[in-house]
């Protein structure tokens, strides 16, 4: 029975031979193979040869752009499993071939074309998973493709003999040791790389570093004042430089120091309880008015009474934690004082004791 999601004959692939050489040579590698199947044949070099076409190709293979297929048919000639030759007068079709040796039933052996023949196409394991022999090297292709990626030869050399020990202790056989040894070679250089960029980035703090402009733009961002970011720079040079630490992140590791500060900076401004003497532009926080109002005290009474607070405590010359509790206290005591005033004086004029 069939399905309507799989209208038509699907792909297979052999999951060894992806993992080899690659999920996208392994399709294309698949493809090709059954349109030589379909085209008529041309046989050359103990290779079956057929003219396919990039619209051929392109309808074979409708998930790729054209780009694609060419890209993935380069990669299939650097490791020497796809033959690729210009056909006469035609510009958009191509010569192709497996490198891979015909039925001995089908070998048209020619001496004089086998000695012609390019090394890649003479391989007689092309195609076939063998084990790495001892004398293996890799061809002039892999150094081509190397150098591309400004990968150099004495690089190359060096990782030759630990890539050919390694492989020959674990006993595997691969279908394309050149396409195996390219990719030890691309991660060996990578991690080389890595490491030495990681060597040049890091560095000691010196004494004119900087933030940058973004890491300002950043904290300015978070409500944190130019001043106090600039005031903090000092002080981050001197802890680093003190501390001896390299580093690479340096903007990154400033940001987190000026918010850890900046918070610590905000929250004592609030919840400030060092000992100072009373300011002489000394102004009650708001919320003194809103607890005097909560014990029924005119407002205007309280505000009254800073003028004579402050020249109080002036004379005395004493410091205390919280200025705003201080003026609390006074301004109760004030409103108790008049009130008991009031109520004496009320009870002086309704007085009548004389009377009797």
């Amino acid at each position: 029975m069939t399905s309507s999601l799989i209208p038509e004959r699907p792909l297979l692939i052999s999951p060894t031979l992806a993992a080899t050489i690659g999920l996208e040579e392994a399709v294309l590698l698949h493809v090709i193979s059954e349109l030589l199947l379909q085209h008529q044949p041309l046989h050359r070099q103990d290779r079956r040869f057929a003219a396919i076409s990039e619209d051929t190709l392109m309808a074979a293979l409708p998930f790729w752009t054209l780009a694609d297929i060419k890209r993935v048919q380069q990669s299939l000639q650097g490791l020497g499993l796809l033959l690729v030759e210009a056909v006469p007068d035609e510009d958009r079709s191509w010569l192709l071939a497996i490198n891979q040796p015909l039925p001995a039933s089908r070998q048209r052996i020619s001496t004089t074309n086998t000695t012609s023949a390019p090394r890649n196409m003479r391989s007689s394991n092309a195609g076939v998973a063998t084990r790495l022999p001892p004398n293996w090297q890799p061809d002039a292709t892999l150094y081509q493709q190397c150098g591309q990626r400004n990968i150099p030869r004495d690089f190359i050399d060096r990782e030759l003999s630990a890539f050919v020990l390694y492989q020959r202790d674990r006993g595997k056989t691969e279908y394309s040791w050149q396409r195996t040894f390219l990719s030890w070679v691309i991660s060996g250089w990578e991690k080389q790389r890595s490491v030495q960029n990681t060597k040049v980035l890091e560095a000691p703090m010196s004494n004119d570093w900087q933030p940058s402009e973004d890491a300002v733009s950043i904290l300015e961002h978070g409500g944190i004042s130019l001043g106090f970011i600039e005031s903090a720079v000092p002080e981050f040079v001197l802890y680093w430089r003190e501390k001896g630490t390299p580093g690479s992140e340096w903007n990154s590791r400033f940001i987190a120091h000026v918010r850890r500060q900046w918070e610590r900076y905000t929250h004592t401004l609030t919840n400030d309880t060092t000992p100072r003497p009373i300011p002489r532009d000394f102004t009650p926080d708001p919320a003194c008015y809103d607890v005097l109002g909560m014990a029924n005290i005119d407002p205007t009474f309280a505000e009254a009474q800073v003028q004579e607070f402050v020249l109080y405590w002036q004379d005395r010359n004493e410091i205390h934690r919280s200025w705003n509790t201080k003026f609390l206290q006074h301004v109760k005591f004030k409103w108790a004082q008049q009130s008991q005033v009031g109520q004496n004086l009320l009870a002086r004029i309704t007085d009548r004791s004389w009377a009797d």
